[in-house]
């Protein structure tokens, strides 16, 4: 069986916009989270993440023309930014394994997924849509350009169509008087004479074809088009219609987009797409990489997982899915359980058919990927199940080759809710009471796709180092039931890292589940 190995990874995370800070910042026991503050003064603590993508510019303008940054800039999500940083990154370790990415030729894939997409702009956008929308309703839905509206007012008992009622009433509540605007607008718009001939003749402007040669018809008829569409706004004096006013970057920024981008700045032509897997995202990817080497379908991967900053929509979804803390003090896992804290940023990895890669001469790091079970729980949207993580670590157990006694360390999803209490006596149900056990989301809080690859980078940056890092957790504020389970923590102090094989568990939104198994590279 194919050795694999990792070959390059770069961060973006929480106080850490570089491997080098993340590696720093993990000597501390200190918490990366920060208040969020995104509905105003809020009670909530995120993980924001430290980015500038000013700090790629050299890079991209050295190897495509000098428009592609600010294209980059303007149209592409945090999302993507995210990915394009901690990918570029990644080619930093192995100096010349950008050129053998791309000479792999369908040999190099790309496999970075998302958690919950690219949120900002479909938030932004959504916004300018319904700005755009009320203001077409209402400019339509005016007497003078709507005859229906003035034989209503002439006769309200005419009216066979149930009317909404008439906002020009006395209305207290402020937000109701708008709700109540917007209905009868749209109703009034939807019936408007004028509308109906505005839209007859945008037809027909937009009905011209493109004749004789494609190329040079095309752009000429695209200038007639427009041409006309600015006489007909003038001639009605209309606000421009609302399918005009979306962005075109809600397009650009789908859920494989942080793959295609990578693949085009790094000029890889193999496969490229995104698994999406919520939390287990980054260990999906890896089990995809990993078995695409182990066929022989690929020499090289570049697997990651990318996350949007926290933003109202994601602390706000959390929150009203009953698990985010919400009392502005930093929630640790295997405490309390009071919750847990949206983060945002990326993870990304090269990986590759060891004896391929150090052949010419690339080093691996941290250590050795051996096998990654993954399973679903086919039960509960959220709670996790005891069946499902238990497949995940046994079927990683089972392809590594690995004893239950040989594990040395592991590392919780544990996200401080009532679910790490299952978490741990699932963990216990497989493996010994003398392994060392981490939970890592206190320190950088929950990247939906991202924080698995977060974790599993801590890990192992602790073997490279040869010491586990510390936690938030002090010995005292372990939880009292979860202490009387399991006693072997990794707290507030690092610790020694045993030479043996460790594991990683991540469960996801939907039952999805990735559990990494990895062992010491040989010295």
């Amino acid at each position: 069986m194919k050795q694999v190995g990792v070959y390059g990874w770069g961060i973006v995370a929480p106080r850490s916009p570089d491997m080098e800070s993340f590696a720093r910042n993990l000597e501390s026991s200190e918490s990366w989270l920060s208040p969020f503050d995104g509905f105003g003064p809020d009670p909530f603590l995120v993980g924001q993440p430290a980015f500038d993508f000013e700090r790629y510019r050299d890079w991209i303008e050295e190897r495509f023309p000098p428009n592609r940054y600010p294209q980059l800039r303007s149209k592409m999500d945090p999302t993507t930014l995210y990915a394009i940083g901690a990918f570029i990154q990644s080619l930093e370790q192995n100096p010349g394994i950008e050129k053998v990415l791309q000479e792999l030729g369908p040999a190099a894939h790309v496999y970075i997924g998302t958690g919950l997409g690219a949120l900002p702009t479909l938030h932004d956008a959504s916004l300018s849509l319904d700005r755009a929308q009320r203001d077409w309703d209402r400019f339509w839905a005016h007497p003078d350009r709507c005859q229906a509206l003035r034989a209503y007012r002439d006769d309200p008992e005419g009216m066979s169509e149930e009317v909404p009622p008439d906002p020009s009433r006395e209305i207290e509540d402020d937000f109701e008087r708008v709700d109540a605007m917007r209905r009868w607008n749209a109703f009034w718009a939807a019936r408007s004479d004028a509308l109906q001939e505005y839209l007859a003749d945008l037809a027909a402007i937009e009905a011209i074809s493109v004749a004789g040669e494609v190329e040079a018809g095309k752009m000429k008829v695209l200038r007639m088009k427009e041409k006309e569409k600015s006489r007909l706004q003038e001639r009605w004096g209309a606000p421009p219609p609302p399918w005009t006013q979306v962005t075109t970057n809600v397009l650009w920024n789908i859920a494989n987009t942080p793959a295609s981008q990578v693949s085009m700045l790094g000029r890889i032509t193999g496969l490229a797409f995104a698994p999406v897997a919520a939390c287990s995202t980054f260990g999906v990817s890896l089990k995809l990489a990993v078995d695409a080497i182990r066929r022989g379908e690929a020499r090289a991967v570049v697997v990651g997982a990318t996350d949007p900053p926290p933003h109202p929509l994601i602390v706000g979804g959390f929150y009203r899915g009953r698990v985010l803390a919400a009392d502005r003090q930093v929630s640790k896992p295997l405490t309390g359980l009071r919750g847990t804290h949206v983060a945002g940023g990326s993870v990304v990895w090269v990986v590759g058919d060891r004896e391929f890669m150090e052949a010419r001469g690339f080093s691996p790091l941290g250590m050795e990927p051996v096998s990654v079970g993954v399973s679903s729980d086919a039960d509960h949207i959220i709670t996790p199940s005891r069946e499902g993580p238990t497949h995940a670590i046994q079927q990683a157990l089972k392809d590594g080759g690995v004893q239950p006694a040989e594990v040395a360390s592991w590392d919780l999803h544990a996200t401080a809710t009532p679910g790490d209490y299952l978490e741990v006596e699932t963990l216990r149900g497989v493996l010994p009471e003398d392994v060392l056990v981490t939970a890592r989301k206190g320190t950088f809080g929950h990247g939906m796709s991202a924080g698995g690859g977060w974790e599993l980078t801590a890990q192992y940056l602790g073997m490279a180092r040869g010491a586990l890092y510390p936690t938030p957790l002090s010995r005292s504020e372990l939880n009292a039931q979860i202490g009387e389970m399991h006693e072997s923590f990794v707290f507030d102090e690092a610790c020694p890292a045993p030479r043996r094989p460790m594991g990683k568990l991540s469960m996801g939104i939907g039952g999805v589940n990735a559990c990494v198994l990895s062992r010491p590279l040989a010295t």
